[in-house]
């Protein structure tokens, strides 16, 4: 289908998507953001102390635990802290961020597994980052859709970046929309925030010009009628596109689409 738009529209249209892309990216690079991590760490029962982190950690069915030396200190929410210091028990998808120094570590669960990713400003992965390329911004790439609602919501399991790893996702309905010929249906998962859902999806172009796994798309669903807008120009990578420290979830096997969707970011140049 093509879209007619005026050249001022359209001029409005690419200055907006410079915005998102510009914020997108100052998110990622940020000095604790996904490229300032230096490890992933699962933590077991038996204490164990890391080279990027202050303090002996340790996990059981009170949550994680981290033990202080005398010359070792963390500050979480504002508050020194030190000895020993229990975090309880962290939420899937949940995480609790502790200050060290001019560090961040980010205790968190995923998967089931509770874990210790230490975030350090002066990572090389952070500071080589060059920034992600991306198709240029076409309005033919806003694809209206409907979103049908689940009965009740569904749980559906997903694998994750990690090997061996599940994520799993309370599905609350589906995206019809139809896009090169094809009737399509994506699961949506709930979004970041309020009145949106969380699409993962992969395309014909995925291995090729964006990245193989998954890219994701967020999708406001405000609307009291159902109609939705897909602006495939928007979507992103997962922060799996450039670390393997990540533990991202992939798309589930009905988002797999079989239309090159040439929009959005591609491979970024740190892929691993």
């Amino acid at each position: 289908m093509t879209v007619q738009t005026s050249p001022g529209r359209v001029d409005s249209f690419v200055a907006e998507w410079k915005d998102w892309h510009r914020q997108h990216e100052a998110r990622l690079a940020d000095p604790h953001g996904f490229l300032a991590i230096t490890s992933l760490h699962w933590l077991t029962a038996e204490p164990q102390r890391f080279d990027d982190a202050a303090g002996a950690w340790s996990t059981g069915a009170d949550g994680v635990t981290v033990r202080l030396e005398s010359d070792e200190a963390l500050s979480i929410d504002g508050q020194a802290v030190g000895g020993t210091h229990r975090f309880g028990v962290i939420a899937e998808r949940g995480g609790i961020n502790a200050v060290w120094g001019d560090a961040v570590l980010e205790v968190a669960k995923r998967g089931g597994h509770d874990i210790l990713r230490p975030r350090h400003p002066d990572n090389p992965l952070r500071v080589a980052y060059r920034g992600t390329p991306a198709y240029a911004p076409d309005p033919r790439w806003v694809v209206p859709g409907r979103y049908v609602a689940f009965d009740q919501p569904r749980p559906t399991t997903v694998g994750a970046a990690v090997e061996g790893l599940e994520h799993v996702y309370d599905a609350p309905g589906r995206i019809e929309f139809a896009l090169g010929g094809y009737e399509l249906v994506l699961t949506a998962f709930p979004g970041h925030s309020s009145g949106t859902l969380l699409v993962l999806f992969t395309d014909a172009t995925s291995g090729t010009t964006t990245y193989e796994a998954v890219r994701s798309l967020s999708v406001d669903v405000s609307g009291t009628d159902g109609t939705v807008s897909l602006d495939f120009n928007r979507a992103s990578n997962l922060p799996c596109a450039y670390t393997d420290l990540a533990t991202c979830p992939l798309p589930p096997v009905e988002n797999r689409l079989p239309v090159a969707i040439e929009a959005g970011e591609k491979v970024p140049y740190e892929a691993v």
